[in-house]
């Protein structure tokens, strides 16, 4: 018989239309928030997993995911290419999208 062995806390969390696996101490980039450095943000917890303990659909209301964000980066940059065949129209453009690093804090179920 081999013994099972306890797995870390995590949890996935919806943010920016996206769904992130963190953990907690885990510093993860998001969407762009609209804080302050240095401000206390808590996330929508999807799923949370306590060792053998899963909480996922209204069993997980209960639980929260709270994170420090420590600042702005940048992503990165996207080139693109836009023209018209046959009438000289041509355009290129870049993009650099704006992210939120934020550190988890805690994580409570």
């Amino acid at each position: 018989m081999v013994a099972s062995i306890p797995q870390a806390m995590y949890a996935v969390i919806a943010t920016g239309g996206k769904q992130e696996k963190v953990a907690e101490g885990q510093q993860v980039t998001v969407e762009l928030l609209n804080v302050d450095d240095g401000a206390e943000v808590s996330f929508v917890p999807v799923l949370v997993v306590d060792g053998d303990k899963v909480l996922a659909g209204s069993a997980v209301a209960s639980a929260s995911v709270t994170g420090r964000v420590l600042g702005t980066t940048k992503g990165p940059k996207v080139n693109g290419f836009t023209y018209k065949r046959r009438t000289n129209q041509r355009r290129r453009y870049g993009h650099r999208q704006n992210y939120s690093l934020v550190e988890i804090t805690s994580i409570k179920a």
